[in-house]
């Protein structure tokens, strides 16, 4: 027989299976002898009281087994001398729609300009290390894009829940633990997706694909208003439909699109800095307790949202018991962004703490930098406005960080108080921080919303706003400042057939999952357009 329940359960409670057992035997009046298995479905934490409770929902096999695996595996044919498609780009949106072309009996091939998600490792390691920036190896290019060594995440808003659910199987069925499928905020790991993304690449092969590595798009081939294929800087040219799953940081690409007049908008982004605070302090808040987590609970999550003077203000990409680390896809940036490992176990927490922009925001004069680097010579109407600005913070934040990958930063109370920090706390930041005034050099239609913001966040969390967090800048890249424009429907270019803009990169996505599951529907309507 199988039953299952909605149940509460303390911490300690729901540490492991032989305590959940215990306590459903009490709570439902069971013979746990009788509980030959038990799943646990959903899984979320209660921290809304100084009594700390764990929402579940589990299925119970009474005297019988478990007879099916705990995810949906989907079934990859070969497709070896099937017809082919091009994927640029193997972050999630490229690898998803390249395995849904399998699916579909299509044959992907796949190219990247980045290293395989192995060998980006020592690129990544270089930033920290030697603080040079490797330009097609780097956080953002490579294999697993750029959620491949800067978390993990897979929570996502998406209301199409049966899309998702079938992205975390596919995670699943290459090796992510099951838990994905249980918690409320899902997360494989830093230290685990690329594995996983690895085992889905193997997948991609194995069934006849291509993936080429150190391969980057140079130029769409087009011919009579129609995509044929691409060239790349090896010398070859690839010949099929173009799913363009680029990632948000590909800025040669959106140049090239904008002089070939492939048609592109300005899209809405959000900037400011990553927030970090000691793990501890992040926990002893969020759970009433002033021992923090105790030995039951997991490193605790935040949230925060408001309205500063007409644009939102909040946190992203939340990331406790993690590292911030260094983001720049290029020379004389710098960009920063957040990761976890699979234990959340470092002794610092960390998030995005952003401010909403706006293209036509771009003509405020509030925007203009306030030294040399923002020199006003792009035209703020054009396509690119978004990007040229993020370029310009970046140049900014590179000059105050003394032109390396040092990151300038701030204590957080003494940003909303305008004081410059003459010291600085410890950072899992690994190039190092060096003092300087936010409130300052940031244009003040950024910094003034984040420090009316931080003084509201400290109101509704007693202890949040504090000089223990320290702000380093900044955090430029929260989504893609472009929107390749396509057709709603056939999700094909709106002037040039046989080009699939894809994913974050393309202006359709917001993170992992949300990606993957654009590249599974850019993989369907290539399949309609082929006529498969």
């Amino acid at each position: 027989m199988i039953q299952e329940f909605q149940i509460r359960a303390l911490p300690e409670q729901a540490i492991n299976e032989q305590a959940l057992k215990q306590y459903i035997g009490r709570e439902k009046g069971l013979d746990i002898r009788t509980i030959n298995a038990l799943r646990i479905l959903k899984r979320s934490i209660d921290a809304r009281q100084r009594t700390i409770y764990v929402n579940l929902k589990v299925r119970l096999y009474i005297n019988e087994m478990p007879h099916d695996e705990e995810f949906v595996r989907t079934v990859y044919n070969k497709v070896e001398g099937k017809p082919q498609v091009i994927v640029v780009g193997a972050g999630p949106g490229g690898l998803f729609a390249a395995l849904r072309l399998i699916e579909l009996g299509l044959r992907p091939i796949v190219v990247e300009r980045g290293k395989n998600v192995r060998d980006r490792k020592a690129d990544i390691a270089q930033i920290s290390r030697e603080h040079k920036v490797d330009p097609e190896s780097n956080y953002s290019f490579g294999e697993g894009g750029a959620g491949a060594y800067s978390d993990g995440k897979l929570y996502t808003r998406s209301k199409k829940r049966g899309n998702v659910d079938k992205i975390l199987n596919v995670f699943c069925q290459h090796g992510a633990s099951t838990s994905i499928l249980v918690d409320a905020h899902p997360h494989i790991g830093t230290d685990k997706l690329p594995r996983v993304i690895e085992n889905m690449r193997n997948t991609i092969i194995e069934c006849g694909g291509e993936v080429h590595f150190e391969t980057r798009m140079d130029a769409l081939i087009i011919e009579n208003d129609k995509i044929v294929g691409i060239e790349t800087n090896t010398g070859k040219t690839f010949k099929g439909a173009v799913i363009l799953a680029t990632g948000h940081s590909a800025r040669d690409v959106y140049r090239w699109l904008h002089d070939n007049g492939v048609q592109m908008e300005a899209k809405g982004i959000a900037v400011g800095v990553r927030l970090e605070h000691p793990s501890l302090l992040i926990d002893q808040i969020q759970y009433h307790n002033r021992n923090g987590r105790g030995k039951y609970l997991p490193a605790a999550e935040y949230s925060f949202v408001t309205q500063v003077d007409g644009r939102g203000v909040y946190s992203f990409c939340m990331c406790p018991g993690g590292f911030v680390v260094p983001a720049a896809s290029g020379p004389h940036q710098i960009v920063v962004n957040g990761m976890s490992p699979s234990n959340r176990g470092s002794k610092w927490s960390n998030s995005g703490m952003v401010v909403e922009l706006r293209p036509e925001d771009l003509l405020n004069e509030e925007l203009r930098m306030k030294n040399e680097d923002f020199s006003g010579d792009h035209d703020m109407n054009s396509a690119l406005a978004m990007m040229y600005f993020q370029e310009e913070l970046e140049a900014s934040c590179w000059q105050q960080g003394n032109m390396r990958q040092t990151a300038p930063s701030q204590r957080m109370l003494d940003f909303t108080r305008k004081k410059l920090s003459y010291d600085l706390p410890d950072s899992s930041y690994s190039p190092g921080l060096v003092s300087s005034p936010l409130h300052f050099w940031m244009p003040s239609f950024i910094s003034n919303r984040l420090s009316k913001g931080f003084q509201l966040f400290g109101k509704m969390s007693h202890g949040f706003l504090t000089n223990e967090a320290v702000m380093i800048g900044m955090e430029t890249r929260t989504s893609a400042p472009v929107r390749i424009v396509r057709d709603n429907e056939t999700l094909q270019h709106v002037t040039v057939s046989g080009l699939f803009p894809c994913g974050e990169g393309a202006g359709y996505a917001g993170g992992i999952v949300s990606a993957g599951i654009d590249g599974e529907r850019c993989a369907e309507a290539v399949a309609a357009y082929m006529g498969i």
